[in-house]
C-alpha cells in the first residue's frame, strides 16, 4: 500500500578542512537540534525571516541558499540560474560533469569555490567564512575516465542561522569513517538520487541513514523511477513530504521530530 500511495504521490507531481578562525559547530555539537517552518511560494528576492534560511531547488543539483541578511550560495552553480539579474556572493562546483560547474564563471561572483584542487589529486581546502555563514568542504574520490580520481568531488557544508546544511556534490561512494567524522551533523542534506551515475539507491540510503539530518532533499534525478526507488528506500525511516514547490525556508526551532525526506520540484529563478 505504501509503494502505491507513493506512486500515486510522484504521478501528481508530475515530475576536514583545517579550521581557521571560526571552529565549526556541526562538528563540535553532537546534540539534534530542535525545529523547521516552511513557507510556501516565496519569490526568491522576498525576504527571508530571522533566524531561517530559504533553500530553493534551481536545478539538477544546484540549490540556493538565503539566509535573512546574505550571502547568497548556489551549488554546484553550471553558469545558468535562470533569466533574472541575479549574482549570488558564492558559488560551489564539482567537476564530474559539466552540469556541475562551469570553467568560465561571471567574474562579477566574489566567491568561487571549486569542489577540485589545480593540483590533480590533491584536495580542495575550503573554509570560507563570510558575513555570518562558514562554508567548509569535505573532499571525496570520483570514477574518472575508467579509473578514480583522489579529491575529484567535494561535499560542502553551509554553516548558518544555527543549521548545518550540507550539499553531497556528485558523491560516488560511500564517506568513509574520517569523512563521516569531517562532515559533522547536519540539519538538512542534499542529495543525489539517481541510482547509479552517482552512487546505487542501496546505498545511498546507507549513506543518508548515517548522516541523519532532519531534513533530506533529493536531487539529481532523471526520471520518477530513480526517485521512487530511493524513496522506497527511506520510507521506513522517514516521512515522506510530496511538494509541488521549489523552495521552503528552514529554521531550527521546528525542525520535525522525525526525520523527513522534502521532494521539491526543481525551477529557474524567476522575478514575479
Amino acid at each position: 500500500m505504501r509503494t502505491a500511495l507513493l506512486a500515486l504521490g510522484l504521478s501528481l507531481l508530475s515530475l576536514p578542512a583545517a579550521a581557521q578562525g571560526r571552529m565549526s559547530h556541526c562538528i563540535a555539537i553532537a546534540d539534534a537540534a530542535p525545529g523547521i517552518e516552511y513557507i510556501h511560494k516565496a519569490g526568491f528576492r522576498d525576504p527571508v525571516p530571522d533566524y531561517s534560511v530559504r533553500l530553493s531547488y534551481v536545478t539538477h543539483s544546484s540549490y540556493l541558499i538565503q539566509p535573512p541578511d546574505g550571502p547568497t550560495i548556489i551549488t554546484d552553480y553550471n553558469g545558468f540560474h535562470g533569466n533574472v539579474d541575479f549574482i549570488p556572493d558564492v558559488i560551489t562546483m564539482n567537476h564530474a560533469h559539466s552540469s556541475h560547474f562551469t570553467p568560465a564563471p561571471d567574474p562579477a561572483i566574489p566567491h568561487v569555490l571549486r569542489g577540485w584542487s589545480d593540483t590533480f589529486g590533491e584536495a580542495a581546502d575550503h573554509h570560507l567564512e563570510i558575513g555570518a555563514v562558514l562554508i567548509r568542504n569535505v573532499s571525496t574520490d570520483i570514477r574518472s575516465m575508467g579509473g578514480v580520481e583522489e579529491n575529484g568531488n567535494s561535499i560542502f557544508i553551509f554553516e548558518v542561522e544555527g543549521l548545518c546544511i550540507g550539499h553531497l556534490g556528485h558523491l560516488h561512494h560511500e564517506p568513509n569513517e574520517e569523512q563521516y567524522a569531517a562532515i559533522g551533523r547536519l540539519d538538512v542534506v542534499m542529495v543525489p538520487v539517481d541510482g547509479g551515475m552517482t552512487l546505487d539507491t542501496a546505498t545511498m540510503v546507507r549513506v543518508v541513514e548515517r548522516l541523519k539530518a532532519s531534513i533530506v532533499l533529493p536531487m539529481h534525478w532523471f526520471s520518477d523511477a530513480s526517485l521512487r526507488w530511493f524513496l522506497e528506500g527511506v520510507q521506513d525511516e522517514f516521512d515522506i513530504d510530496l511538494r509541488r514547490t521549489s523552495e521552503l525556508t528552514v529554521s531550527l526551532r521546528d525542525l520535525p521530530q522525525r526525520r523527513k525526506v522534502v521532494v521539491l520540484q526543481p525551477n529557474w529563478l524567476r522575478d514575479e
